[in-house]
């Protein structure tokens, strides 16, 4: 894999990998699987809504700390699909560094971290069954051929990289999205709230996580 393929990294104070591309954390200390836990898995309505065959659909694996958030809700209500759709994707060495950081994934995260260190993109975790997608959204999700049932959207910040927030990537994730579905982000951008309002989404701002003004829910129909 070429060097533009994968992420390129700095470590804040050793612990907090930032992509240098885009100039932003992909987690904060203060919290990160909780965050993690109120804006996608709650913002969602989960694990409440979850059934065998929910599918789970996302905008930026990262460290894969949302996919281990979901496994760990997720027990007792498998089996569970999701899909993940990751541009620069961090090496195993660098997964495993960061997640360090989150004791309750890193414990159940040996099987994806040694799948992934072998090159899988298709693996199991507990009650998932994980496909992470490689490649620009742009490019992948018109081509994508399935639904999801709840969207975790997780790109970085819409400051930073507004390719993953344009309103024709909002269109797209509305057309991969059930009838019933819903998404979640942590972002209240005004732009990023009109572009899923435009794609046919009913959006809500909500309180956001330990002091951040706002975040973003948002479903199909009225």
């Amino acid at each position: 894999m070429h060097d533009d393929q994968t992420a390129m990294l700095d470590w804040r104070d050793g612990v907090i990998p930032v992509s240098t591309r885009f100039d932003d954390p992909y987690f904060s200390l203060n919290g990160g699987l909780e965050e993690t836990r109120h804006v996608f898995l709650a913002g969602n309505d989960l694990p409440a809504r979850l059934r065998p065959g929910f599918h789970v659909a996302e905008l930026g694996f990262g460290t894969g700390l949302n996919m281990l958030a979901l496994a760990l809700a997720a027990e007792g209500h498998g089996p569970i699909r999701f899909t993940s759709f990751e541009a620069f994707p961090m090496s195993a060495a660098e997964i495993a560094r960061a997640l360090a950081n989150f004791p309750e994934a890193r414990a159940i995260a040996d099987p994806f971290v040694g799948a992934w260190d072998k090159g899988a993109r298709l693996f199991t975790l507990g009650p998932l069954a994980v496909e992470v997608k490689i490649g620009d959204a742009r490019d992948l999700l018109p081509a994508w051929e399935d639904q999801a049932d709840a969207w975790f959207l997780d790109g970085f910040s819409p400051a930073k990289n507004p390719e993953l927030w344009s309103p024709d990537l909002m269109a797209e994730v509305a057309r991969h999205t059930t009838s019933q579905g819903t998404a979640a982000t942590y972002t209240a951008a005004g732009f990023v709230r009109r572009g899923l309002a435009e794609a046919g989404f009913t959006v809500e701002r909500r309180p956001g996580f330990a002091g951040k003004r706002h975040m973003t829910i948002a479903w199909m129909g009225a």
